[in-house]
């Protein structure tokens, strides 16, 4: 499969328009169907109904292929760029939300503080979008979190050469509001909470997913949804009674208006890694040492 058809076919499934993945893509609508037609005939078969615009059956299955592909690919090109290139005062960070912690900005600031003219750029992203942005070379190094067995690693995406080294581990909590029954206990079993309100901010709080599985129920089943990436704004809804977040007990411990119960069973942590390419930059590896020593 042509990857540029792929990313067009992509596009239209995505936006549900010709019109609007020509737009996003810089392509004639033309263009964008000649694309379709291309990909379809290319698979021997129907792809994309036209009116309204959506996937067929075998559209809705490629989809499921089509993002691991696509970033493979661009996986790939990054890392085949990063050969011979180097930015020796450069280092473009990203971080999920609970990832930056008081620790990280004080090894950055002692990066700095050693390395004359280093240009530092840090950006808050979900936890696919950390990743995404390590394998495409969109950023030197991303530290991600979330909750694991103490033996565990993060999932991360299987895309390239990519390595995740652990850089933190603390303990794991249940964020309620300040007036809740519950908030002033000492600490609370997570299979006791399957039933509870849950607010669903997968790239703020602990996935629900990943309390699901580690509880062992198909409980945990969000309340209200949250997308954002501002800690303190889901400490907020937190507070006000939209539901309940797992977050790692020391930021739990700072949000206003919320208390954080640490959970004693079953055995969990909050694991906070960094991910790095192969081979990373000389002012990157000082950092992951800095972070890991």
């Amino acid at each position: 499969m042509d990857p540029h058809l792929l990313r067009t076919f992509v596009a239209v499934v995505e936006h549900r328009s010709f019109s609007a993945a020509a737009q996003a893509l810089g392509y004639t609508q033309s263009a964008v169907s000649q694309h379709i037609a291309a990909l379809e005939n290319d698979l021997g078969t129907r792809l994309v109904e036209r009116r309204p615009v959506g996937p067929t059956a075998a559209g809705e299955r490629l989809m499921e292929h089509a993002s691991p592909l696509l970033l493979r690919i661009d996986a790939a090109r990054a890392d085949v760029a990063r050969v011979g290139r180097t930015h020796p005062t450069r280092l473009a960070l990203v971080c999920c939300p609970a990832a930056l912690t008081p620790s990280v900005a004080g090894d950055l600031a002692r990066l700095g503080a050693g390395t004359p003219g280093l240009a530092v750029d840090v950006q808050v992203l979900g936890r696919a979008a950390v990743a995404q942005a390590v394998l495409t070379g969109a950023a030197d190094l991303g530290l991600i979190d979330g909750a694991a067995a103490p033996s565990d690693p993060l999932p991360v995406p299987d895309a390239g050469p990519m390595t995740g080294l652990a850089v933190a581990e603390q303990p794991l909590a249940v964020l309620f509001p300040a007036g809740h029954p519950l908030a002033g206990r000492g600490s609370l079993r997570l299979f006791d909470l399957a039933d509870a309100h849950w607010i669903d901010a997968p790239d703020t709080a602990v996935p629900l997913d990943q309390l699901r599985a580690a509880a062992n129920t198909d409980g945990f089943r969000p309340h209200l949804t949250y997308g954002g990436t501002d800690v303190y704004g889901l400490g907020r809804l937190v507070a006000a009674g939209h539901g309940l977040a797992a977050l790692p007990l020391s930021l739990a411990a700072a949000l206003p208006g919320t208390a954080g119960i640490r959970l004693s069973a079953p055995r969990l942590v909050h694991r906070t890694e960094v991910l790095h390419p192969r081979a990373p930059a000389a002012v990157a590896q000082e950092f992951i040492t800095g972070l890991t020593g």
